[in-house]
């Protein structure tokens, strides 16, 4: 039976745990950036052969495990429309309320077009406030213009 990615990110989560890994740890024994370790070994890029033969020595994966991180993902992780995990639905619930801002500002700054999810990096910081610590979520696309 071949294992699918979703059965190997899952198996990346228990090996994980564990053998008590970080996901930054992770990262860094691979040499890749952090979200996008995570991301990919959650199943969302495929993973280039030297990193997943990496990661499944790391955590002990089985060869079928190794081989499923390197195939081409189906993109998009949310399994209903509107995502009931509460940490994911409050940045469902950013976009409903920002989202039409955040379009607003990008044409006003950029001109017609969009920011690329494709060309892409992204950071998650803890910063401390004596009002209880804040979550700093950095998005960081590539400006691409409409062409017509």
């Amino acid at each position: 039976m071949t294992t699918t990615k979703k059965e190997a990110a899952d198996a990346v989560l228990a090996a994980k745990v564990r053998l008590g890994l970080t996901w930054a740890k992770i990262a860094e024994t691979v040499s890749r950036p952090l979200a996008w370790t995570t991301a990919a070994l959650l199943g969302q890029h495929p993973v280039p052969k030297d990193v997943a033969e990496q990661v499944g020595d790391l955590l002990e994966l089985p060869a079928d495990a190794v081989a499923a991180l390197q195939l081409q993902p189906t993109r998009g992780a949310l399994d209903s429309p509107v995502p009931t995990d509460p940490t994911i639905y409050r940045f469902y619930e950013v976009l409903q309320v920002y989202g039409p801002t955040i379009k607003e500002l990008i044409h006003e700054k950029f001109g017609d077009g969009i920011m690329s999810a494709i060309n892409f990096r992204m950071d998650v910081e803890r910063v401390p406030d004596p009002a209880g610590d804040r979550v700093v979520v950095t998005l960081d696309g590539k400006f691409l213009p409409y062409q017509w």
